[in-house]
């Protein structure tokens, strides 16, 4: 049995566009009753929220199919220093996720400077936040990604932020999201697989491919995200598979495919 680790924007949609193929490729994993998961690097929305945006684009899944960084980072806390406090800079999906895991949120002494995506940061946030680090609390992330895609454009993501607040500091953020091994071992316990049996789908070298190659997941890169085909000779690492898009899998098939070990990655789609 195979399971998947799917990456959403760049993998199933772009923007608030579906990418062609994405649609059947889920319905084939539901109708053959084949784990999977959906992980994001985006703390902003709860993973009911990131349920109800793919079931509008026509993909037919559960909130129990989504698994967020924001998740990731709360039982991560919960298991270091159970119902601790955090100063949050961050929005809904950061902090219904630590809620849910027996964290407080305060504004004073907290235990942990929790970061995650938003739109609300100021330098006031940003002052407090560095004064509680230096007063001893702990620096974390819920992914090091450096920005974001919006509608609108492009914003600074949490790794930008909390880059700043490293800087300021001195002091070294630890990371939750991907490529972190916190995250991606998560998901695949959650789905109750072992290693072999677990596949990332991704479009983003650093993150989703980086990740699983690390933990000795196979790997597959689609091209119809953020990474070209000649970006690749730029990495020491390699993904399994090389495809186009999503719409030249078929998860059943892909069973056969990776029954044996794979050496350099097998570029499938369009050539040239």
């Amino acid at each position: 049995m195979l399971g998947y680790l799917i990456d959403m924007d760049g993998v199933i949609y772009r923007g608030s566009h579906l990418i062609p193929g994405a649609q059947r490729f889920i319905e084939s994993l539901r109708s053959n009753d084949i784990p999977f998961l959906f992980l994001t690097n985006n703390s902003q929305r709860t993973r009911r929220d990131v349920a109800t945006k793919l079931n509008r684009l026509g993909i037919d899944v559960e909130e129990e199919h989504v698994f967020t960084c924001a998740m990731a980072t709360a039982r991560y806390l919960a298991r270091q220093k159970p119902h601790g406090t955090a100063f949050v800079i961050g929005e809904g999906g950061l902090l219904t996720a630590l809620h849910q895991n027996g964290y407080s949120i305060v504004d004073k002494d907290p235990d942990y400077v929790v970061v995650g995506e938003g739109r609300t940061l100021n330098f006031e946030l940003a002052e407090a936040a560095l004064g509680m680090i230096l007063k001893g609390a702990k620096l974390v992330a819920t992914n090091m990604d450096p920005n974001c895609p919006t509608q609108h454009g492009t914003r600074p993501g949490c790794g930008a932020v909390v880059a700043m607040l490293e800087a300021a500091s001195g002091l070294k953020a630890f990371s939750v999201g991907k490529p972190s091994p916190v995250m991606l071992r998560a998901a695949r316990k959650e789905l109750g697989l072992s290693t072999d049996q677990t596949v990332v789908i991704g479009d983003t070298m650093e993150t989703d491919i980086l990740g699983g190659v690390q933990l000795g997941y196979k790997t597959i890169l689609v091209l119809s995200g953020g990474t070209k085909r000649e970006d690749l000779a730029k990495y020491a690492f390699r993904p399994d598979r090389v495809v186009g898009s999503i719409a030249e899998l078929d998860p059943t098939e892909l069973v056969q495919e990776f029954g044996a070990e794979a050496g350099e990655p097998e570029v499938l789609g369009a050539r040239g």
